[in-house]
């Protein structure tokens, strides 16, 4: 019996591979490994939190969940917009650590294979990549993946995470 639930598990995790959530900010498209992605809400009431920086929008109070939401535009350093009825949350969990990002509209979920992905420019180019898993090359566009694991690494999200403990 426990082989059949390893296995369950192994497929179950297979099919995931390759599949990315896509999102627009201004007019790049972002993707997001569908594996870390919970759900999609629209934009709620956000309680403000003293002294946390600027992209860190507070938190908000998800089914008796807290969890600390951040605006993917303004860390990335573009400029802040009004949200509107396109701008989503992207509910994301990473080892039981769950954050909302705020982004300008949710596209799609596409697969990309593993040979369409390319490794981003190095940073001797002068590219900020320090988020960025890779390239993924999908129906004629370009998707900027993030590594979701370092967004929830920055001192930043440390911050926000102390807020919950």
């Amino acid at each position: 019996m426990t082989e059949n639930v390893v296995e369950k598990d192994y497929l179950e995790e297979d099919t995931q591979h390759g599949r990315f959530l896509t999102f627009a900010l201004e007019e790049e498209v972002f993707g997001i490994e569908i594996k870390y992605v919970t759900e999609i809400i629209g934009v709620q009431s956000i309680t403000k939190v003293p002294e946390v920086p600027p992209h860190i929008k507070g938190i908000i109070n998800l089914r008796g969940k807290i969890i600390p939401v951040i605006d993917v535009r303004l860390q990335f350093g573009k400029e802040p917009v009004d949200y509107n009825d396109r701008t989503c949350i992207i509910v994301i969990d990473i080892d039981s650590v769950s954050v909302g990002l705020i982004v300008d509209s949710v596209d799609e979920v596409i697969t990309i294979e593993d040979e369409e992905i390319s490794a981003p420019p190095s940073s001797k180019s002068g590219f900020e990549n320090r988020f960025i898993k890779g390239i993924g090359k999908s129906g004629g566009k370009v998707q900027l993946l993030l590594d979701c694991a370092s967004l929830l690494k920055s001192d930043e999200m440390e911050i926000a995470n102390d807020l919950l403990e």
